[in-house]
């Protein structure tokens, strides 16, 4: 009797296992939506122009060289994803959440990013061009040689983010905090940088502006601006 019931007690477990791996596996095969479950999947070079994806969790997804451009992730769920690559250009990611996700190279130009969360995101070569930052939390996010040129970053809180060799030309930063952020050869020519916040001298040494960038008070235009022309 008793091998009989820890017989039936193993077959349950071992169903109840089945039935969860199968649940963790369907996750990836279902049709793209509002809310869906992709976590942990293989999305790579897939074309999801234009697609409602509104609160879908994607944390550690592979999304890298993919096309989702238009495509509407307010609210998703994007910690830890792989963006390298991606096309997210026009996208609207407002309040999505891609705390340390990897972006290197991806096209976020135009892309509606308000109140995102980007801390510790990994940026370098990504496009941000004309794209919306307000509010977004950028902290100790890794933006090397990104492209912001005329982005709203008002309000966003860049603290401690590595901006060495972006270019911020023609950004709106009021009210930004910059506040230990990295700015080794930032391009700053024609950036209003009156009412952004915690910005010291050495950072703007260390920058690259020019006679149209407009600095904080008690602040100096550095002898060294304007800086040669920026290498690839």
């Amino acid at each position: 009797m008793t091998t009989a019931k820890t017989l039936l007690r193993l077959v349950s477990v071992a169903l109840a296992l089945l039935a969860l791996g199968t649940t963790a596996q369907a996750g990836c095969s279902d049709p793209p939506g509002p809310r869906v479950d992709w976590s942990s999947c293989d999305k790579e070079k897939k074309v999801l122009r234009g697609e409602r994806l509104d609160g879908g969790r994607f944390e550690h997804t592979d999304l890298s060289l993919s096309n989702l451009s238009g495509a509407s992730l307010v609210g998703a769920m994007l910690q830890r994803a792989n963006l390298t690559g991606t096309s997210l250009r026009h996208a609207d990611l407002a309040r999505a959440d891609l705390t340390k996700a990897m972006g290197s190279r991806a096209n976020l130009a135009e892309a509606n990013l308000a109140g995102a969360t980007l801390f510790k995101a990994e940026l370098t070569r990504a496009d941000l061009t004309g794209a919306d930052l307000s509010a977004a939390n950028l902290a100790k996010a890794e933006l090397g040689r990104a492209v912001l040129t005329g982005a709203n970053l008002e309000d966003a809180d860049l603290a401690d983010a590595d901006l060495s060799r972006a270019r911020l030309d023609g950004a709106s930063l009021a009210g930004a905090a910059l506040t230990g952020a990295h700015t080794r050869m930032t391009r700053l020519e024609g950036t209003d940088l009156s009412q952004a916040q915690g910005l010291n001298q050495r950072q703007l040494d260390q920058a690259c502006g020019d006679a149209h960038t407009t600095l904080p008070a008690g602040l100096e235009r550095p002898a060294t601006w304007p800086c040669a022309a920026p290498d690839d």
